[in-house]
């Protein structure tokens, strides 16, 4: 066999259709993926449409090429001889697993880089394709990766979210703070309380107050600097901090 037509076989009629259904299930992950995500973003949780979307794009592209291993290496398998590719394939994606946890911040209630690490993680898939001989469907995964980090944002941006903030309250000694009448006073200014995400600690007879205030709508909610302003005067309130959360 001439070097032409062993580079030939990774782009045959045979492969170019593997790839082509690789491809459209790559698309269809990438929208139910979104479809989840954008649950998750609505309700101002971190991972949102592009976290799951490339997540579930990337995984459905491991799936789907253990599916079609004789045309692996442009169908030139016998040159691998007796090796199994899916043992580096497990190793590969562990390994850069743990490298992609290493971008994930926390800092109190707001988490980042959660997409940044699903995009490297689907960076390693798209290294496997390409190791594979998938060509095509490795180009189509690198650029609807692309397209999902660059523009996706934008399409949040459109469709209806509540957005989150996470404040502390620290008051002064002495005072005994009443949560229903903190959540009253947030549903007053277009936000309720996240459940679950009340924190409640003492320190020298003085209370502190942590928890996410997750707004009605997405054109509710009073602007921070209102928030800040009003704290200032309240009652028994010794300090306070508000930050936007992605909890």
């Amino acid at each position: 066999m001439t070097p032409v037509e062993f580079i030939a076989g990774y782009w045959s009629s045979a492969e170019l259709v593997t790839n082509g259904v690789i491809l459209l299930n790559l698309l269809g992950a990438l929208l139910l993926g979104m479809l989840v995500g954008y649950e998750r973003s609505y309700h101002g949780r971190a991972a949102g449409m592009r976290t799951y979307g490339i997540v579930c794009m990337a995984a459905a592209a491991l799936t789907v090429v253990a599916g079609y291993p004789d045309q692996w290496y442009g169908s030139h398998t016998g040159v691998i001889g007796n090796a199994d590719p899916t043992r580096v394939i497990q190793g590969i994606v562990t390994g850069v697993g743990f490298l992609g946890a290493g971008v994930i911040m926390r800092e109190g209630f707001n988490i980042s880089g959660l997409t940044t690490a699903a995009s490297i993680w689907a960076s390693s898939v798209i290294g496997i394709l390409v190791g594979v001989g998938f060509y095509a469907a490795a180009m189509g995964l690198s650029l609807l990766s692309a397209l999902v980090m660059i523009y996706l944002t934008k399409v949040e941006a459109w469709l209806p979210s509540r957005h989150a903030i996470a404040i502390t309250l620290r008051f002064r000694e002495g005072y005994l703070p009443v949560e229903d009448a903190l959540r009253r006073m947030a549903l007053e200014r277009g936000y309720e309380i996240a459940g679950g995400s009340l924190m409640i600690a003492q320190d020298h007879g003085r209370m502190e107050w942590r928890f996410v205030a997750l707004a009605l709508g997405k054109r509710s909610g009073a602007p921070m600097a209102q928030l800040a302003a009003e704290m200032a005067r309240f009652e028994g309130v010794e300090g306070f901090q508000i930050t936007h959360a992605r909890n």
